[in-house]
């Protein structure tokens, strides 16, 4: 019987060493808090205490330490913790609460403290990753690394072979960008899959609304290699080990190379 391959991703998050130092930033992300960019922010805001003395960037510190984020300690888990969960339209990704929404926390009733990775807008639904694990977080989210994510899209109008083309060829503004080139598919009179490489805000949307239709209903059926397969609305499962284990290779696997290894490649399993 062979051996039982090491998880690296769980076995790198949870032998991490209590005494080791490591930047203020890192160690929020790692804590699941937010980005490493938003730690910055936060910090610069006076938000962020270590051992009740307000931090500074560019500050080390050590899981013995006390670290406040407004008002709230903050540590990093030691069981790390990777789910696929299957977002409801309706449903924020936001834990700003100032606007009285239903949030992925109200829904999802996690024991412990967890955080989406990225974002899907309320008017979508489908997969979205959720964990404990800041470096996760940080890696699908880096445009660079060119990692897939794949939809079925329903819009109000016929798809036709000039609709594909213009939205597949890439170049098409959103905001301050342009998209990159990507796969589209025709699935049905007004349906398409998509695959992006990039997440620019509420791309798809914009994009439908640029080549002159809008979109009626929005799934996301991939992330990566995690499929959200059968999963039912407003449930969650445990990411396997096969599955992280394949995450974690694709992560390190560099860059571009690792997004490219997927590319034009749908979803087996997708719903149509």
């Amino acid at each position: 019987m062979p051996a039982k391959k090491e998880n690296r991703m769980r076995k790198e998050f949870e032998e991490k060493d209590i005494h080791q130092e490591v930047r203020l930033n890192k160690y929020l992300s790692e804590a699941g808090v937010c980005s490493r960019r938003e730690a910055d922010r936060l910090i610069e805001e006076g938000k962020v205490f270590v051992d009740g003395v307000r931090a500074e960037n560019g500050r080390k510190v050590t899981d013995e330490m006390e670290i406040t984020v407004n008002g709230k300690r903050c540590s990093r888990g030691q069981k790390m913790v990777l789910l696929a969960f299957h977002k409801p339209e309706g449903v924020v990704c936001t834990t700003d609460r100032r606007w009285n929404d239903v949030t992925v926390e109200d829904v999802l009733q996690y024991p412990t403290r967890v955080f989406s990775v990225g974002r899907l807008d309320k008017d979508s639904e489908g997969l979205l990753l959720v964990t404990n694990n800041g470096d996760i977080i940080n890696q699908i989210m880096r445009a660079g690394n060119y990692h897939e994510k794949e939809y079925l899209v329903t819009v109000d109008k016929p798809v036709t072979e000039e609709f594909v083309e213009q939205m597949s060829r890439g170049g098409i503004p959103v905001l301050d960008a342009r998209t990159r080139p990507c796969k589209v598919e025709k699935i049905g009179k007004y349906r398409f899959r998509i695959i992006l490489t990039q997440g620019l805000n509420r791309q798809i949307r914009r994009m439908c609304e640029y080549c002159g239709c809008r979109v009626k209903k929005l799934v996301r059926v991939r992330v990566m290699n995690i499929e959200l397969g059968n999963l039912p609305k407003g449930q969650y499962r445990d990411v396997t080990e096969a599955e992280m284990q394949e995450l974690y290779r694709q992560l390190r696997a560099g860059n571009k190379k690792a997004g490219k290894s997927r590319r034009g490649t749908w979803t087996k399993n997708a719903r149509e």
